[in-house]
């Protein structure tokens, strides 16, 4: 399926969610963000049970794509708002995927740099090519990381080295990224792909009920206290529990075979 500037494709339960701009390195731009808004709101409809986000080409994604210029005009800089688009359009594509019912998987075959990279960290696993990179490109262009990057970066790496990675905006490889625990797991640049979809379709055979509550807990811990969180480990084991899934896994374990998870 073919939306503004993003592709989707369909692979049995996996859904392949592709930026599909490699003119500019799948810079993102307003046009994108309405197709991200729509194949996402596809993939949520079709009910797949996993989803891979990967870009077109030779990048992932070389952040906003800055070809509409800016003004020089005193005036027309202090009235400026760089953030507007953020809650506008960003920010509904950003929480879309934190809600999604599925586990997702980026794949980065390239550069991920500014919100690019902030799209790559929403992977609950994040998967790199070899020749990847990853860069906090925002000083560069005097402007602050954006996309949950400090929400996200400093839970993924710790406190010193994000502040690093964005004070500085210097290129992290994907070997350092995965030394440093940013990602999950490094591959030859052939074989980031058939790996994603590997995992992916891993996944998607999995309890997808349960899969899902996982995703939601693991995205409130931080700002949860314990008590908080056994609370809500309660409430999310109570609603695994009356899964269909949650029987054949017990039934397999007790007969010793694998279970067949139906996503129900």
């Amino acid at each position: 399926m073919e939306f503004e500037r993003v592709k989707l494709e369909v692979k049995g339960q996996v859904g392949i969610l592709t930026l599909n701009h490699p003119e500019v390195m799948n810079a993102v731009s307003p046009e994108m963000l309405g197709g991200l808004i729509k194949a996402t709101a596809e993939v949520e409809r079709a009910k797949l049970r996993a989803l891979v986000l990967t870009g077109e080409g030779r990048a992932f994604c070389a952040g906003a794509n800055l070809s509409g210029g800016t003004s020089s005009n005193a005036s027309a800089t202090q009235e400026r708002d760089a953030g507007a688009a953020l809650e506008t359009m960003y920010h509904p594509f950003l929480r879309r995927l934190r809600n999604l019912k599925m586990p997702l998987i980026t794949a980065v075959n390239g550069a991920a740099a500014g919100v690019g990279m902030s799209f790559a960290m929403m992977g609950d696993m994040i998967l790199a090519a070899r020749s990847a990179y990853f860069l906090q490109a925002f000083r560069r262009i005097g402007l602050v990381p954006d996309g949950g990057s400090t929400w996200l970066l400093p839970r993924l790496v710790g406190l010193a080295r994000a502040k690093e990675l964005s004070l500085l905006g210097e290129k992290l490889s994907a070997e350092q990224a995965l030394t440093w625990g940013l990602i999950n797991r490094v591959h030859d640049d052939g074989e980031l792909m058939p790996q994603a979809l590997r995992l992916a379709e891993e996944l998607a055979g999995g309890p997808t009920i349960a899969l899902s509550l996982m995703r939601k807990l693991y995205w409130e811990s931080p700002t949860n206290t314990y008590e908080e969180q056994l609370d809500a480990e309660r409430q999310a084991q109570k609603e695994a529990g009356r899964a269909e899934d949650f029987i054949e896994g017990v039934s397999a374990f007790l007969q010793k075979r694998k279970a067949e998870f139906k996503g129900r």
